[in-house]
């Protein structure tokens, strides 16, 4: 009788656990479904808890024992003699020294937060390395190999000039919108000048008379109207922007280089075609790349051309160099891994015969690189920066996402060597989904990557037209991926349950036109997105963290519950209930009146506000060209918050406190 009874308590146990096992796993199955939007068996379906829980998770697990400290070489400087290359490497914040002989690295310099830019002094016994998010510039004896004091220029400094004689220093501050000129003599900025949006490479004119700073972003337009972004012109003698040099229709310039007699300027840019429905991916209709040309001369021509062919683009044009005889030109594209050659003599043939009709046309045309582009040498993953040896024979690349210089022979256009910078050997999750997010193998063509919509991790200032919802219906305008993490769901109107959804079939679905990713890249994408891609410093924030008096006012005004005449501001129309600490936003959908004549019905996500001062455009489709317009343009009836009864006063405090966040 006992053993009976065991036996069934045994048998009830285990049936227990079965049915427990078995309704577990049917949840769990339910779960996985709902993450991935609903769509069961997908082939990017995460097979276990592993990838979502651990592997996505930002934690000190993670981040201490499954990610590796790599070194990510961004720019190159080589020393007058040629001997020495000095790196900087932006995710260990050092500068890297190596002998250009032996092909090793021979010593290494810590330096301040995502160092950015290295320029040698005349004499090349002295570094100027830019610190993007320290916001200064270190000096750096060469002799000593070491610190000997720092710069202060604006907001998150990249680019960087010497004047002709060595003594100014010329600094594009990528977040404060703005171009120092630094007294080398004395140690201090001497003058802060405008720039376009986001100010990013400085070069010299040979004449020396002249420095062209290129931006990345485009101007503030009206709305729906092509980016317009700008190459910023400042006289050296006057030290005053002279000319703002726009091109229409294109965005993202980021190398720019001098013809050696100066007649040119040279950029490279991308041209996006957010305008139109997203329709045409196939023909070309989505992001082209190429470069744009500067005629330096009275009613001198703006010029663009597509490096792109039929059926094959090359993304994420990021460097370009001419050689210092001026038959060529080379041209770095980060997406793609390749360098472009250009044939100098091939393309001033082409523009001294073109009208301006002609040129119109040439900005669009697929078939047309072939009469000037003339090789495509492939790189490791993710170039960057060019550097020419002193005797104008090798071409030194900087391989980001591989940890490598590679070196071509200019004769021979050809990768003749490379140069391992002691990155490690291991490629961790996240480290892949780095190389996913910049490299363009997984879209139609190869058309753009991920970086072509988020450079730097961010957004682009643009508005799309995605088609799921009808042609010229629902726009868009492009959210940051900052921070974005832990702030599900996701798209405006919070329909993609997950990152897992929104890179995976959605992203094929509407964007790439391939396949989605397989599983194991899928894992490594999200990874990086929700691990790796970080809040720069905030410019408005104190060090302290503490508030000022202006932010304090704004707080108040952010909290309150009652309006100026005393009325109650209901619970669901306060500001600090949909954008709640930490992250600034409830994870819900509210409608707040933003509703345009071209959107369906539907609640919007409520985004999160950290940084929120770096992303315009503002609301769902871009309307709103400053925080100001949210409130004084388009909320009307105190749907989006109640402040219609703030004074200007007020509304300024409140946005003071909004910046800080």
């Amino acid at each position: 009788m006992k053993n009976r009874t065991t036996r069934i308590v045994a048998g009830a146990v285990i049936a227990g656990v079965a049915t427990v096992a078995w309704v577990g796993h049917g949840v769990a199955e339910e779960h996985v479904r709902y993450i991935m939007g609903g769509v069961e068996g997908h082939v990017a379906t995460p097979t276990n808890c592993i990838p979502c829980h651990v592997g996505g998770s930002k934690n000190f697990i993670t981040e201490n024992f499954l990610d590796e400290r790599y070194l990510s070489p961004l720019d190159i400087a080589v020393s007058p003699d040629g001997r020495r290359l000095y790196v900087t490497a932006q995710e260990s914040d050092r500068l890297l020294i190596i002998d250009a002989d032996r092909g090793r690295v021979t010593g290494d310099i810590l330096l301040g937060k995502r160092p950015h830019s290295v320029i040698l002094s005349h004499a090349g016994r002295t570094a100027y390395v830019s610190n993007q998010w320290a916001n200064s510039i270190a000096v750096v004896d060469l002799d000593k190999g070491e610190i000997i004091s720092e710069l202060k220029p604006g907001d998150g400094p990249t680019g960087l000039a010497l004047g002709p004689a060595g003594r100014y220093l010329y600094v594009a501050n990528t977040f404060s919108n703005d171009i120092s000129i630094i007294d080398l003599e004395t140690g201090v900025e001497s003058r802060r000048l405008a720039a376009g949006q986001s100010p990013y490479a400085v070069a010299l004119a040979p004449d020396g008379n002249t420095v062209y700073v290129t931006n990345k972003l485009t101007n503030p337009t009206s709305y729906r109207s092509p980016p317009a972004t700008e190459v910023t012109v400042v006289d050296v003698r006057t030290q005053r922007v002279t000319e703002r040099k726009v091109f229409h229709s294109a965005h993202v310039l980021e190398g720019v280089d001098f013809t050696p007699s100066g007649d040119w300027a040279m950029v490279t840019l991308m041209r996006p075609k957010n305008l139109l429905p997203a329709t045409q991916v196939n023909r070309g209709w989505m992001i082209t790349n190429g470069i744009g040309i500067i005629e330096r001369k009275p009613e001198g021509r703006l010029i663009q051309l597509l490096l792109d062919q039929p059926n094959a683009y090359y993304a994420d044009p990021y460097d370009i160099l001419i050689t210092p005889d001026g038959k060529r030109a080379f041209v770095s594209h980060a997406g793609a891994d390749k360098i472009s050659v250009i044939d100098m003599e091939g393309l001033k043939e082409l523009i001294a015969s073109a009208s301006s009709d002609d040129l119109a046309t040439y900005a669009n045309h697929l078939g047309l690189s072939r009469r000037y582009v003339i090789k495509r040498i492939p790189t490791g993953s993710n170039p960057k920066r060019l550097a020419l040896s002193t005797d104008g024979q090798r071409l030194y690349v900087a391989e980001r996402l591989q940890d490598r210089i590679s070196i071509i022979d200019v004769s021979r256009l050809e990768v003749v060597g490379t140069i391992d910078l002691g990155g490690p050997e291991n490629v961790s999750l996240t480290r892949r989904g780095r190389r996913l997010f910049h490299n363009a193998g997984f879209t139609y063509q190869n058309q753009y990557s991920c970086r072509s919509c988020h450079p730097d991790e961010h957004e682009d200032a643009l508005v799309y037209d995605l088609e799921p919802d009808g042609l010229g219906r629902n726009l868009l305008n492009n959210r940051s991926l900052r921070d974005i993490g832990q702030t599900l769901p996701y798209k405006w109107n919070g329909k993609n349950t997950s990152l897992y959804m929104m890179d995976g079939i959605r992203f094929a679905k509407w964007l790439t036109r391939t396949n989605p990713f397989p599983p194991e890249d899928l894992q490594s994408l999200v990874a990086f997105i929700t691990r790796k891609i970080e809040q720069p410093p905030n410019r408005f924030r104190q060090l302290n963290g503490e508030l000022t008096t202006a932010q304090r006012r704004g707080k108040a005004i952010f909290e309150r519950s009652l309006t100026n005449a005393g009325r109650p501001i209901p619970l669901e129309n306060r500001c600090s209930t949909c954008h709640s600490a930490p992250d600034y936003t409830d994870a819900r959908k509210t409608d707040v009146g933003t509703l345009s004549e071209l959107d369906t019905p539907m609640q919007f996500d409520n985004p999160h506000l950290v940084n929120v001062y770096a992303s315009p455009p503002y609301l769902h489709d871009g309307r709103a060209q400053t925080l100001e317009e949210i409130w004084t343009r388009f909320n009307p009836d105190d749907r989006h918050g109640v402040a219609n009864d703030l004074t200007k006063e007020q509304l300024n405090d409140l946005i003071e406190y909004l910046r800080n966040l």
